[in-house]
């Protein structure tokens, strides 16, 4: 779907739209609205934080009786949208799905469906049984790419799909940010980390490789952010640190300065009003200002996954935080050639002519601005889940769905028994009826 046949939508009124969670999914998913206003409306949003709350609303020009501290509240109201977009805490996820769902609500809900199995097949069940439209977050089925990687491989420019080598390179500072001092850095507040972080890739694996999952096995554990490695001398906040200025996971090189490492939205989550003496003050006060070694994380910092697919096809996943910040890489073998790809360039070798054809994702003409704004992201995946998600809403037409519910449902069912097997050292069968 290019911006085009996006806009191509005169005579029809707006989706209009009500937020669960107005953070930074929930933000950046609705500046759809204000990139096209005359196919979604945010009407209504539903957010503790007093600060974030109001940002939105002055965002959107959302009237005041539609303004809620609780979700709850908002379904209390009655049902004031056509959809809903849930971008609550991951394991805030249920009570709300269900609520909205039994209101009628079409429903986009941010991955994952939940930390706990038996709620995500409860949230299917629900979305089924309601007969709503139905996404999850799985931005990466979205983008340019993966759509030019799922044609060639249709049109068998590597005969058939024999094995696949798939590589999340996560980048050490945005493991610091996130899974050592942030919201996703111990599976007791949120989820483990393949759930969490991985659970697009265990989808997008699902997606590319067509085939249902039959067994996993996977290895893997919290390496180095750990007390025991905590450099002599550091001290328990990287400002009053001796040693920052060794340390490649300082707080300070990743969040202050011209050089540092965040970006606008990595440094939103630390203040809603981005400014030096915020930042400072939230580096002294707040979790992002923590050494790395002395954070109550828990999380896995490095971890492998090899996947049985029916047909005899398999996959191995590798996530590690020890990289730079990049995109993902991925070597997928055929029997007629193998495609290598890193989110913008797919190569592909021929076996018949040794032949090399090279694809830039990037000549694929789209020239809406929003993909070159904060919808950019996950390599313009936001921008066009969205446009899907509210495509099948204006027409009813669950097709425009790349991440429904019981492909979703299946995926998830890898992460879990995948996290299963690597608790256990076992070999795990994967039951999706289960």
């Amino acid at each position: 779907m290019s911006s085009e046949s996006v806009k191509n939508t005169s005579g029809c009124k707006p989706v209009s739209v009500l937020v669960a969670g107005a953070g930074a999914r929930g933000e950046i998913y609705s500046r759809f609205a204000l990139a096209h206003p005359e196919l979604m409306r945010v009407v209504g949003v539903a957010e503790p934080r007093e600060t974030y709350r109001q940002q939105f609303v002055a965002q959107h020009n959302i009237a005041p009786e539609n303004v809620f501290h609780d979700w709850r509240d908002a379904a209390a109201a009655g049902k004031m949208a056509d959809a809903v977009l849930i971008c609550t805490q991951d394991n805030m996820h249920l009570e709300p799905a269900l609520a909205f769902a039994a209101q009628g609500y079409h429903m986009l809900l941010e991955k994952p469906l939940s930390p706990d199995s038996r709620e995500c097949k409860a949230i299917v069940d629900a979305v089924t049984r309601a007969g709503v439209i139905f996404s999850v977050g799985h931005v990466l089925r979205y983008t340019r790419y993966t759509q030019k990687l799922k044609q060639l491989l249709r049109d068998k420019v590597i005969g058939d799909v024999i094995s696949m080598q798939h590589l999340e390179p996560v980048g050490y500072w945005h493991q610091a940010h996130s899974f050592v001092r942030g919201n996703w850095r111990n599976d007791r507040l949120s989820a483990s980390m393949l759930l969490q972080k991985s659970c697009h890739d265990i989808d997008w694996i699902r997606y590319i490789m067509d085939t249902p999952c039959e067994q996993v096995s996977s290895f893997g554990g919290l390496r180095h952010f750990r007390a025991e490695n905590q450099p002599v001398g550091a001290a328990d906040r990287c400002l009053d640190c001796g040693v920052e200025t060794t340390c490649p996971y300082s707080a300070k090189k990743i969040y202050l300065g011209e050089q540092r490492k965040s970006t606008p939205g990595f440094l939103r989550v630390l203040t809603p009003e981005v400014s030096q003496q915020n930042l400072l003050a939230a580096l002294r006060e707040g979790p992002y200002g923590r050494c790395v070694y002395r954070c109550d994380n828990n999380v896995v910092d490095h971890q492998v996954v090899n996947i049985q697919f029916a047909g005899g096809k398999t996959a191995s996943f590798t996530m590690t935080a020890f990289t730079r910040h990049e995109d993902r890489k991925t070597q997928l073998f055929g029997s007629h050639g193998q495609l290598e790809g890193d989110g913008r360039f797919i190569r592909i070798t021929s076996f018949i002519d040794d032949r090399e054809t090279v694809y830039d994702v990037e000549d694929i003409a789209d020239t809406d601005p929003a993909l070159n704004s904060a919808m950019g992201g996950h390599g313009g995946g936001d921008y066009y889940l969205m446009a899907h998600f509210i495509d099948a809403v204006r027409n009813n037409d669950a097709s425009q769905i790349f991440s429904g519910p019981q492909e979703t449902l299946e995926s998830h069912l890898m992460v879990f028994a995948a996290e299963r097997a690597r608790r256990e050292g076992a070999v795990v069968t994967v039951n999706s009826d289960a």
